[in-house]
């Protein structure tokens, strides 16, 4: 019954792409896309909740298949929950110019490609869809961008870096398919040398991917260059598709994996995890730092997901079903949330012009609904109750206090970091998040013009996915029960709108939002009772002055200085004089990241030195061109002469 509202869907999306392309019919194009990334995701989510199948199952054919099971429904679900309030916001957000009607069509078939690598059932179709989804967003911001050198720059390393760390996900597919295990684990032995081998290329190829710490130097450069609907798309989709391969992968297909590499990947969630929001908190533009709070979130699903393949290992069925729902969970929260900001951080853009911290403020005056509702997603990202970031937080700490009550001291330990990394990593993003409210959308305008309140669409968008972050933080159970059953072992949670596990406590969400619009109620009732009169600010007899406004650099000052020699800050103070008088002072500082100037830029000044010796083999000599080829023959049949393809 579901399957009929899906084809719908996908149907009316590419419809929506072709009348995109036309100048009269771009708006009934994205209308029609809008449309069918509902259907979409209703179709997803009422597959998830039924437990039905659609289609045909997996094969290690090479002929097309495509099917959805309960774990793909889940994905394509949060696929429409994103894209639908994405592509309404694109109806004022895109202009109908021939740029914008392209970036439109490409939308479209970047949801198509997605959506066929949730529903791909063979290898051939799998990586298809694979490669596609990799090289649309990279079109989508040359067109966007076009004529920008430096955006091109940056498309070519989310290229190369993807397609270098993607070579695993092809190694880790094809080895699937030779042994007849694309879909089952039955012919991969538990702690064979095959089945590690299959784990490790699928962590790396789709830990690119995902962005996970230290294969995502693609992710913060890609992310903020793309246009405010696509960011959205690929923050809040695209790197969820990786995670849904890594969970068919090494949840699914590969068995039960020995315990060291559920630490492996407990070790990536933690670097990934706590690297992502430090480097967040000293970044000064806007949609960058989102960009790194994807990586620190998708440290926290991965974190997850480690629990998982421990618990797993240990045999405990029930509390690894229940860090696999906490991964899961917390993938389709940070989609809404995530999606949410940059959605509203390309409405501030459209309004002022920028997207430098130092340059915006009280732009929750100025445009109230927008600027509510993107508040409403810094406190979900931040981990504040009652919404949803907090809900899958808690579940995913719960699980990592399991670790040493089934495991050894090895798994207790680890277990303790992991726990005191994600204690960390919530305690840094709530002080990067009021950094960021305080600078955004409280205290006084600091750039130029007078911004007014988005388009109503821009506006709707950004709305319905605030209240998406409610619902799914007031009742968490209501979609937890679900994620459980996706079990591969089999598993079961009674379903319930708070999130409620055995041995443990719950969240009362409904309780927690009761008495905080209890409290807000109070608070607006009194108001009106002032208890003191109002008075200046003081700054020490000087003249309160723009130049004394808090910056984004000042309010993370004593972090960086206690992380001082971990984070190695560069600055540079030049000091003017005139006649033995300062005149004036400049300061200028920034924070390195480290793993792009201590590994990367190493690899790349070595792969162009290699280049360029490389180059002279290419002599434009005719001769010279014979003379390889003989070579290369003379060498293979050397090899079968010694038996070396034997």
């Amino acid at each position: 019954m579901t399957g009929v509202p899906l084809l719908v869907g996908l149907a009316a999306i590419a419809v929506g792409g072709v009348l995109g392309a036309g100048r009269r019919t771009f708006t009934v194009g994205l209308l029609l896309q809008v449309g069918g990334a509902c259907a979409v995701g209703v179709a997803g989510f009422w597959t998830l909740a039924v437990g039905g199948t659609l289609g045909a199952g997996f094969t290690n054919a090479l002929r097309p298949s495509l099917g959805v099971d309960g774990l793909s429904a889940l994905f394509l679900g949060a696929l429409g929950l994103v894209a639908a309030p994405a592509l309404t916001f694109s109806l004022r957000y895109l202009p109908p110019s021939p740029r914008g009607r392209l970036v439109s069509v490409l939308t479209a078939g970047f949801l198509l490609v997605l959506a066929l690598v949730l529903a791909a059932r063979d290898p051939v179709t799998f990586l298809t869809g694979w490669e596609l989804m990799t090289l649309l967003p990279a079109a989508v911001i040359l067109v966007a961008r076009d004529g920008d050198v430096a955006a091109r720059r940056t498309v070519f390393t989310y290229l190369a870096v993807t397609h270098l760390g993607g070579v695993g996900t092809w190694v880790a597919v094809l080895l699937l398919a030779r042994e007849g295990a694309f879909g089952t684990h039955a012919t991969i032995a538990t702690g064979s040398a095959l089945q590690v081998g299959i784990a490790l290329a699928a962590l790396i190829g789709m830990g690119t991917k995902a962005g996970v710490m230290p294969l995502h130097v693609w992710l913060p450069r890609a992310h903020p260059i793309a246009p405010a609907p696509v960011s959205a798309l690929m923050s809040g989709v695209m790197i969820k598709v990786a995670v849904y391969a890594l969970v068919r992968v090494l949840v699914d297909w590969v068995g039960v994996l020995p315990i060291w590499f559920g630490v492996v990947v407990l070790g990536a969630g933690a670097l990934s995890a706590v690297g992502g929001v430090t480097y967040a908190l000293f970044q000064h533009e806007l949609k960058r730092l989102l960009a790194l709070h994807s990586i620190e979130n998708i440290g926290i699903i991965v974190l997850a997901l480690g629990a998982c393949l421990i618990l797993r290992s240990r045999g405990s069925s029930a509390w690894s079903a229940f860090a696999l729902a906490a991964a899961l969970l917390h993938t389709v929260n940070h989609a809404v949330f995530k999606a949410l900001l940059f959605l509203g951080a390309g409405a501030f853009e459209r309004a002022t012009g920028s997207l430098e911290l130092d340059r915006l403020g009280g732009l929750l005056r100025r445009m109230p609904w927008t600027g509510g509702a993107f508040l409403v997603g810094a406190m979900a990202i931040a981990g504040l109750p009652p919404l949803n970031g907090f809900a899958s937080e808690w579940l995913t700490m719960q699980v990592l206090l399991r670790l040493p009550v089934y495991g050894g001291v090895g798994d207790g330990i680890a277990g303790a970091v992991a726990l005191a990394v994600l204690a960390a990593t919530a305690a840094l993003a709530l002080l990067c998040f009021v950094k960021v409210v305080g600078l955004v959308l409280l205290g006084p305008r600091r750039g130029a013009g007078t911004p007014g309140e988005a388009p109503a669409p821009m506006a709707a968008a950004v709305g319905v996915l605030a209240l998406g972050c409610v619902v799914l933080g007031v009742a968490p159970g209501l979609l937890f029960g679900s994620l459980v059953r996706l079990a591969p072992w089999g598993a079961n949670a009674p379903t319930h709108a708070a999130l409620r596990l055995p041995g443990t406590g719950s969240v009362p969400g409904i309780g927690i939002a009761v008495l905080l619009v209890a409290l807000t109620a109070t608070l607006l009732l009194m108001r009106g009772r002032r208890v003191a009169a109002p008075a200046p600010g003081w700054a020490c007899g000087q003249l309160v002055e723009a130049p004394l406004n808090w910056t984004s650099a000042g309010f993370t000052k004593p972090l960086r200085l206690v992380l001082e020699v971990v984070l190695r800050p560069r600055r540079e103070i030049t000091v003017r004089t005139e006649g033995g008088v300062v005149q004036e002072v400049t300061y200028q500082g920034h924070v390195p990241h480290l793993i792009d100037e201590r590994i990367y830029a190493p690899v790349a000044r070595a792969a162009l030195v290699v280049a360029a010796h490389a180059r002279r083999l290419q002599s434009g000599s005719l001769g010279m061109y014979v003379a390889y080829l003989i070579g290369l023959v003379v060498v293979l049949l050397g090899a079968a002469r010694i038996g070396l393809f034997r």
